[in-house]
């Protein structure tokens, strides 16, 4: 198993995991790996090597791959504003929809943590819709402290949890 970024050498990996996710079922996760927001796998690449560099807030977007399947990723954000202290946090994380309900959800968040402490960071906030309870419990099995939620303008709560690293 390992936890990396994709070069361009990765595009069939990738491609078949962005068709997991289905044409009309629910939007891929994290949002940074949307690619039809791209022209080609090489301009994907390019935006997410760009974002490591001079982005608003950097972030890197990160994949864990079992047996030549990727199996989800994360976007990790190098340190927070004020919209990801409320709503986003440090880390956004998605397993494809065929492979949830196996642990991978905590280990890339596990994985996520570590990059983040390579980063100097000590405290990471992590974020969930309330009604996920599914990444609820993620949080909450690797360390996550609730904090006080926030209250989106459409009406949706977020809760929000730090995680010592």
């Amino acid at each position: 198993m390992e936890f990396r970024r994709l070069t361009i050498n990765d595009e069939t990996l990738f491609m078949e995991y962005f068709n997991a996710w289905g044409e009309e079922q629910e939007s891929i996760v994290p949002s940074a790996t949307n690619f039809k927001r791209y022209k080609s796998f090489q301009d994907f690449i390019n935006n997410l090597e760009e974002r490591e560099r001079s982005y608003e807030v950097l972030n890197s977007t990160l994949f864990l791959i079992e047996d030549g399947k990727i199996i989800g990723s994360s976007n990790v954000r190098h340190y927070l504003n004020e919209f990801l202290m409320n709503y986003g946090g440090h880390v956004g994380y998605g397993v494809r929809p065929d492979l949830r309900g196996q642990g991978y959800a905590s280990k890339i968040l596990n994985e996520s943590l570590k990059f983040l402490k390579s980063l100097n960071v000590e405290k990471a906030l992590i974020t969930c819709d309330e009604e996920n309870i599914a990444s609820r419990k993620v949080i909450l099995n690797n360390g996550g402290v609730q904090d006080q939620s926030y209250i989106r303008e459409d009406s949706g709560v977020t809760n929000r949890f730090w995680i010592e690293i």
